[in-house]
């Protein structure tokens, strides 16, 4: 009784004929009612830059790729063991992420270890570069990697948790917003502070590679505040409005791979050969734009960072032209076809690359908001946590193993013959595609089902 009129008092609530009784408590101002839209906006700007710092310090091998083979004395093969170690630990954490969260540490303790996790990654992969020991450098990135796909994993739980059958979908694609500006921002920011710290210093070499890489650490600690005071606006409004702690949702039943159909197994093929031929790419891009382009480090770091570029402002709208017009497969088949075509410019001509990097992004974006919602469409809801960990549990996996062979291809062969590598790959996405196609329309599937035809079902259901 007493709590009720503790909640009662901070929400300003009052009996009627009571408002006007000197020294009544007032109602909350509306930044701080957690059921005010204002509220919920402070909470959403804190959920988007939560992400910020990891999304910002996951590329910074690529915008520093010449500084870090030059100053490491490594070849490319070594450098791209930076981007293997952090997708190594999340062939596991996949699985075990969202049952940390709801079953061990709870979203807001969870959300603050997986940041923590995130900030000493980054601060020994710095001291890797300041004391010149790259196998320092590569546990730093193993240590990030486990705090930064679960630290993903949280943002959508928070969303959830607080946006439910409100805004969600517009959550989603602003906190996919904002992950990608990060990493803009840091391709067009590390080369130019690195020259800065250089002209500081007085010469180039590990230690200024390692004090910019320390100094793009910050934005990690930003993150790490943010998640402080998340989990602190979510205690707090947990105890006025009874509002249940946020959860993944997630059951994971290793068994019940068994029980998955050809159509989720293709699924998974076009996911590892799709995203094989982006993130590799994108890591090794800079020097390719450099070499074969004769772009200047800036212009190779920006035209490197376009697919990210566009996708920050596309990914919402591309996700609504999804919703509102259904036939994900067609629209899978269009990015993985228009990624082939981008990767076979950039390898087999000397167009201007803005305009291969320009399609990239479009088909990137598209691909990820046709392809991901498909699974939900062929697994029954108890089986969507398992669904989903093991389709980023081979997503990593296949990026993990891609790297270093990608990294080895270009040291042995050089980058015509890795450019057909990734051809290779998308091609193979291509044409799981099409078998998609084929056993759906035959097993009579509803992947391509338009809006309508969706709707209809979802009508027939629930009578």
């Amino acid at each position: 009784m007493e709590e009720d009129e503790e909640v009662r008092a901070l929400l300003g609530d009052r009996p009627e004929g009571d408002s006007a009784v000197p020294g009544a408590p007032r109602a909350l101002p509306a930044l701080c009612d957690p059921s005010h839209l204002a509220h919920r906006l402070v909470v959403l700007l804190l959920m988007c830059l939560l992400g910020f710092g990891s999304y910002f310090c996951y590329d910074s091998p690529s915008a520093l790729q010449t500084q870090v083979k030059r100053d490491m004395q490594v070849n490319t093969t070594k450098f791209m063991l930076l981007y293997a170690w952090y997708s190594w630990p999340n062939v596991v954490l996949c699985f075990l992420g969202g049952f940390l969260i709801d079953r061990v540490f709870g979203i807001r303790w969870g959300t603050v270890i997986f940041s923590c996790f995130v900030c000493i990654g980054q601060v020994i992969f710095a001291l890797g570069g300041i004391v010149n020991a790259f196998w320092l450098m590569e546990f730093g990135r193993f240590v990030f990697g486990i705090g930064g796909e679960s630290l993903a994993v949280a943002q959508n739980t928070y969303a959830v948790s607080w946006f439910k059958g409100k805004e969600l979908n517009l959550v989603f694609g602003l906190q996919l917003s904002m992950a990608r500006i990060g990493s803009t921002v840091n391709m067009n920011l590390m080369g130019w502070l690195y020259t800065k710290i250089e002209t500081a210093l007085g010469s180039a070499g590990h230690t200024t590679l390692g004090v910019t890489l320390m100094i793009g650490g910050v934005t990690c600690i930003l993150s790490l505040i943010c998640a402080l005071v998340l989990a602190y606006l979510d205690r707090r409004a947990e105890k006025i409005l009874h509002k249940e702690q946020g959860k993944t949702g997630e059951v994971i039943k290793l068994t019940d791979i068994k029980d998955f159909s050809l159509p989720l197994w293709l699924i998974f093929l076009i996911c590892v050969c799709y995203y094989a031929a982006v993130f590799p790419f994108i890591g090794l891009g800079k020097v390719f734009f450099i070499e074969k382009f004769r772009f200047s480090s800036q212009s190779a770091s920006a035209i490197n960072s376009i697919v990210y570029v566009i996708s920050a402002p596309m990914s919402p709208v591309f996700g609504l032209l999804v919703d509102k017009t259904g036939k994900n497969v067609i629209w899978v088949l269009c990015a993985v076809a228009t990624t082939l075509v981008s990767h076979m410019m950039l390898a087999f001509t000397f167009w201007n690359p803005w305009i291969a990097m320009s399609l990239l992004g479009l088909s990137y974006s598209l691909l990820a908001c046709a392809l991901w919602p498909m699974v939900a469409f062929v697994v029954p809801e108890h089986q969507l946590g398992t669904a989903y960990g093991f389709m980023q549990s081979i997503q990593n996996l296949g990026l993990a193993v891609i790297s270093i062979l990608a990294g080895t291809i270009l040291d042995t062969r050089g980058y015509l013959l890795l450019e057909v590598f990734f051809i290779a790959c998308v091609s193979l996405a291509l044409f799981a595609v099409v078998c998609l196609y084929l056993v759906n329309r035959a097993r009579g599937g509803n992947l391509n089902y338009s809006a309508k035809q969706r709707e209809e079902l979802k009508l027939s259901h629930t009578e």
